[in-house]
């Protein structure tokens, strides 16, 4: 059995690899993209990037199962699965916006354990293992900072992050997101990785997507969690497969739930 922290480890490497593909097509004039049949954007960087992990683990952990967002699921069967973004922002990325990050999760027994968003535009990454916590290099050349939610507790106090309209009119909820915006003290708009990293860094005390898979959410959701907080789908149980997603610094979970959460 491996060590947890030796995965970790693993996950930083693989992020680290993730970061010299990403970083040096960032902005390239001759950058390729690509549309998929539903009609997101791919670059030839997701595709080097997942290529790139998948040899890495074939190597480091050739027993373990692997899927991902432009490759799917690999036909390994094993209690231990990796779960991989290779770039959560594509349609960012691809205009020059830098936030957009490589995303990686491990999932052992259906839990997630390990978990890694790497933001190198933006100079920082945060990481988290089950039980020990979750934590951010702010790219300062100082020690990592340990994350903690904020202590905000009422609505009427609170920060909403959240990602495009379009996604939440598209579910038939755009109506119930602006009433959670009129409830909340401030609302701004960034969605993917950073509304989530920035309430496991107790920045926003609300980060929710409407429209979002698996890979989008098992690394965000094990960082709240470790930082303090509360992720789960919006019909309020806690899971990353949920197709949409609602983090929290748990004490207005249940507050935004009742106006924007599903049956």
């Amino acid at each position: 059995m491996n060590n947890p922290s030796d995965d970790l480890g693993l996950a930083l490497e693989l992020a680290d690899l993730a970061d010299s593909i990403t970083l040096s097509l960032f902005r390239a004039e001759d950058l390729v993209v690509e549309t998929k049949p539903d009609l997101t954007p791919v670059t030839e960087a997701d595709r080097a990037v997942e290529q790139a992990i998948r040899e890495h683990l074939a190597h480091e952990r050739h027993g373990d199962a692997v899927i991902g967002e432009e490759y799917g699921a690999s036909s390994v069967q094993s209690s231990r699965r990796w779960i991989v973004d290779p770039i959560d922002g594509t349609k960012g990325y691809v205009r020059g916006t830098p936030v957009w990050a490589t995303l990686l999760a491990l999932e052992v027994d259906r839990e997630i354990t390990v978990g890694v968003v790497s933001a190198p535009a933006l100079t920082r990454r945060w990481w988290a293992a089950r039980g020990a916590g979750a934590f951010a290099d702010d790219g300062a050349g100082e020690a990592a900072r340990r994350l903690r939610v904020s202590a905000v507790r009422e609505l009427s106090d609170a920060s909403l992050c959240f990602g495009g309209l379009e996604d939440w009119d598209g579910i038939g909820r755009l109506d119930a997101l602006l009433e959670l915006g009129r409830r909340c003290w401030r609302t701004r708009g960034y969605g993917d990785l950073w509304s989530y990293m920035l309430v496991a860094e107790g920045s926003v005390d609300i980060g929710l997507d409407a429209q979002v898979s698996l890979w989008d959410l098992a690394a965000p959701q094990i960082i709240v969690e470790e930082a303090g907080g509360r992720f789960t789908d919006l019909g309020g149980v806690r899971r990353a497969d949920g197709g949409d997603g609602i983090a929290t610094n748990g004490l207005v979970h249940e507050a935004a739930l009742e106006i924007v959460g599903r049956e």
